[in-house]
């Protein structure tokens, strides 16, 4: 299987486990795993950061041992912009969910459809500035764990170059963008 067609398959596991989990109830998941002797990140899991170093999105994926190293290394990084895709998504949903409540109470009329599709648009591009900012391999079990890494700098400076987005949109995105983002973050606390 080709490399873009594994990233095509994971996004769309990651984006129907995310469907799932919106129809659940919530349910809070302790995301400490407890491994001795692992980097914070790796015990953390998938993240969203408000920190000096900026606001980040991070994904963690692992691979088990399956013989050929590169491949298991590939196969986490993979995971993890998947975790990355996840995430984005998510506060990508809830910018979109914003913005139509505050269209409607300002009485604009939307389409609710183009406004989707032009935020599913934003998330795929903004996924190309998701860069693999560590790895570990566990010496117990030889899992290895990828850690990516998205700086909403980079989603608010694909947001300027977008040629195909409603304007209104835009300067939503661009004057709410980091209030939406440290809600989630504090959430997420």
């Amino acid at each position: 299987m080709s490399k873009s067609r594994l990233i095509t398959k994971l996004l769309s596991m990651a984006l129907f486990a995310l469907a799932l989990s919106a129809c659940s109830s919530a349910t809070k998941v302790e995301s400490d795993l407890g491994i001795k002797g692992a980097p914070d990140w790796v015990n953390e899991g998938t993240n969203i950061l408000n920190e000096k170093d900026g606001r980040l999105f991070h994904g963690v994926g692992s691979a088990a041992a399956m013989g050929d190293m590169a491949l298991q290394k590939s196969v986490a990084d993979d995971r993890a912009r998947a975790e990355v895709a996840r995430v984005l998504s998510s506060y990508m949903d809830v910018v979109s969910s914003d913005y139509m409540s505050s269209a409607k109470a300002g009485g604009a009329s939307t389409n609710e459809e183009a406004v989707s599709r032009q935020i599913k648009a934003l998330t795929k591009v903004n996924l190309a500035g998701a860069k693999v900012i560590g790895s570990w391999r566990d010496p117990k079990s030889n899992i290895i764990y990828s850690v990516v890494e998205l700086d909403m700098k980079q989603v608010k400076s694909t947001l300027v170059g977008t040629q195909d987005m409603n304007d209104d949109l835009k300067r939503y995105i661009e004057s709410s963008a980091d209030n939406i983002f440290d809600r989630m973050a504090n959430e997420k606390k």
